[in-house]
């Protein structure tokens, strides 16, 4: 189920929007600190985020699922941003250094589609990085944000995800621990619950913030290539009865 980009809008200038929108970016900024020379994708509704970490980057472009519905991006420029269809992009292979996905996985109807085509136009040694709603969070049981719409996520079932895709997790974080209460008491000590919540075992929070690395080489493949090697025989030592009749001769 894909939210109306004016519904998402709305909520990123909202207070609590804007707070979510910090949180979120300071796990993100963790990994992704310097992207300069990069070529970067956003795809879903991940603009609030490219703002930050446009400067620098090779180029910076956002995607956004043709349902859900675009805005002209960055704002008085000329734009980076288009509608496509999440699981055909308009991209050749291998061309994109860092994808953003924000509001994209658990809106698609096809998560696993959606990961190959990533997987697809993601350049050898590229990252992505993933902003998931956690299934057990009090974030993905309300609807009052656009992290409580669609399909949320266990860590076992992005595991799975990423690893049919042909990802590699290189980093596992959380965000959002605050609770989805636009009350000044909770927005002002949002940072003291992000502390909090990363520095105790905490399984409740709001989204995962994910990292993971391209695989390039297909295992299917390396399994295929031994059984063929395994078949070979060379083609001048005799087998089985023709074997013991050339001893004889």
């Amino acid at each position: 189920m894909h939210l109306d980009v004016v519904d998402l809008k709305s909520f990123y200038a909202s207070q609590l929007g804007q707070v979510a929108q910090r949180m979120v970016l300071r796990g993100i900024r963790s990994r992704w600190e310097n992207l300069s020379g990069l070529a970067l994708l956003g795809l879903g509704y991940a603009t609030p985020y490219l703002d930050a970490l446009r400067e620098g980057t090779e180029r910076a472009i956002a995607f956004m699922p043709a349902r859900q519905g675009v805005v002209a991006w960055p704002p008085g420029q000329l734009s980076s941003a288009s509608l496509v269809e999440a699981t055909d992009m308009p991209l050749r292979d291998s061309v994109v250094d860092r994808i953003l996905l924000v509001h994209a996985l658990e809106t698609s109807d096809d998560p696993a589609a959606l990961m190959n085509e990533v997987w697809r136009i993601l350049a050898p040694g590229g990252h992505i990085m993933m902003i998931v709603p956690n299934r057990r969070g009090p974030w993905a049981r309300l609807d009052t944000t656009p992290f409580g719409h669609g399909q949320p996520f266990s860590r076992r079932q992005l595991t799975e995800l990423m690893r049919q895709a042909l990802f590699t997790p290189t980093h596992w974080g959380e965000a959002l621990f605050m609770p989805p209460i636009e009350r000044q008491f909770f927005l002002r000590s949002a940072l003291a619950w992000e502390r909090l919540g990363g520095s105790l075992p905490y399984p409740f929070a709001g989204v995962y913030v994910i990292e993971a690395t391209k695989q390039v080489y297909r295992p299917a493949l390396a399994g295929k290539a031994a059984r063929v090697r395994g078949l070979l025989q060379p083609i001048l030592v005799p087998t089985g009865t023709a074997a013991g009749k050339s001893k004889e001769l």
